[in-house]
Formats: structure tokens, sequence, C-alpha cells
């Protein structure tokens, strides 16, 4: 395992769950990029995601090479396709859509993207990406063009992520998708996280510091955030998820 995803896994073990915001470009001006990794770094967030479904925004990685000058965190990427690896960021989440049977996303984009993680020393850390039925169509599900599992069928995930750890994958990630109208259920997270040994991110629609520690309490390892970060008026709500969610701290 790489130096990013290795202090990920310390910072569970001590904390309880590890903090990641969800930074994108296509949403924040690059100004607003920096002062919200500015607040996320002064307000105990673990690391920054960095990536976005489409990317309308040019100069990828010299936004995160300004944040990286502007914030001792990791900056790993989320990417939305292949054009979003990043040579200054600390490593990247090497997704697999293992929810969706779209070939392009489950082997096409790797392979394309591989060579060039490579040439640039980017970590990559394995992940099976799970899309879940959110209460809306996002981005996600419209882009990858797949279909998200039901939120009401933790079977069908827990299959899914046990292919995942067959597979060799480091870990599982349960995704919302951006702007989903409902988060992950507990009920999945807790029956995905006690049938796999790998860890589990959970993300999408996460708004509230007690919603973020019903995840951490059903499981999740790794609890991402991303539009109510965006939206923020005040640094007071980064902070609120920090302490709920290091459950250890």
């Amino acid at each position: 395992m790489g130096k990013t995803f290795d202090y990920l896994l310390s910072v569970r073990e001590r904390r309880g769950a590890a903090y990641l915001a969800l930074l994108d470009p296509d949403r924040l001006s690059r100004p607003d990029l920096i002062r919200r990794a500015e607040a996320c770094a002064a307000n105990d967030v673990d690391a920054l995601l960095f990536g976005t479904s489409l990317m309308l925004s040019s100069d990828f990685d010299g936004a995160v090479r300004d944040i990286k000058r502007a914030v001792d965190l990791p900056v790993i990427i989320h990417p939305g396709d292949i054009n979003q690896v990043a040579p200054h960021a600390d490593a990247l989440l090497f997704l697999s859509m293992i929810s969706g049977r779209n070939p392009e996303l489950l082997i096409g984009q790797q392979v394309r993207a591989a060579p060039l993680l490579k040439a640039c020393g980017l970590e990559p850390i394995p992940t099976g990406l799970i899309l879940v039925e959110s209460g809306k169509v996002t981005s996600a599900e419209y882009i990858s063009n797949t279909r998200p599992l039901p939120r009401d069928k933790p079977d069908i995930a827990m299959a899914h992520a046990l292919a995942a750890e067959y597979l060799g994958m480091r870990c599982v990630y349960l995704e919302g998708g951006s702007g989903a109208a409902l988060s992950v259920p507990e009920e999945m997270i807790r029956a995905v996280s006690s049938y796999v040994t790998l860890p589990v991110i959970v993300g999408g629609g996460i708004r509230t510091a007690d919603a973020a520690a019903e995840k951490v309490r059903a499981g999740a390892s790794f609890v991402v955030v991303g539009n109510a970060i965006e939206q923020l008026g005040d640094a007071s709500l980064i902070r609120e998820l920090a302490d709920a969610i290091h459950s250890k701290g």
C-alpha cells in the first residue's frame, strides 16, 4: 500500500474514521477552492478529495498544485474520467464502477489511465465504486450511463463489495452521488462493512454532523462530504462534521 492510503488507515485506527472533504473545480472558482481547502485544513479534515463529473474547468492539475501550496493536507483525485490524472496530487482513487455494467467504467478508462499514473508516480488506491440509489438522478448516474443499486437491497451491495475484495481492491466506496437527496442507508453500510474486510468509504447526501456520525456508527471507515462544504458560509459545519466523524478523537 502507498503512503497516502496508509495514512488514511492510521487515521481510522486512531480516530474511528477519516474525514474526507470533496472539492469540485466545476462548482467553485479557483479562489473559492483555496478558501475551502484552507477552512478544511483549519478544522480537522483529514484529506481532500478533488474531482468532478464533467470537468468544465480548465487547468485541473494547476488547481491541485495551488491547493497543495495553500494547505498541508493530502490531495486525492476523485476522477470523473481519464482527464483527471494530476501529477501534483498525492494519490488517486483508482475507481472501477462495479455497480454498473458499463465496460468503459469497469476497465476501459482504467487501462488508459494506468500508464499515466505510472509515468507521473501518482499513488493509485484501487477502489470498487458502488453507486446507490439516492432519491434522484445524480450526475454520476447520468454521466456513467449506469443504474444505481436499490437502496433497500443491502444483499446486492454485499455481493458487489465481496467481489471487489476478491478482485484485490483496497476499499469499497458506497456513493450516493453529488447532490444526492438521500444518503446511503445505515442498514446497507452495516451489512457491507460486516461482510467484507475492506474499509468502506461512504459519500453523498451527508449534510449534518448527526448524519455523519450515523455513518461511522454503521461501519464507515471514511466519510466524504462535498456539497455541504461547497455551500458553506462559515467553517462551523466543517468542525462539527470533524467532531462527529472522529468518534475516537
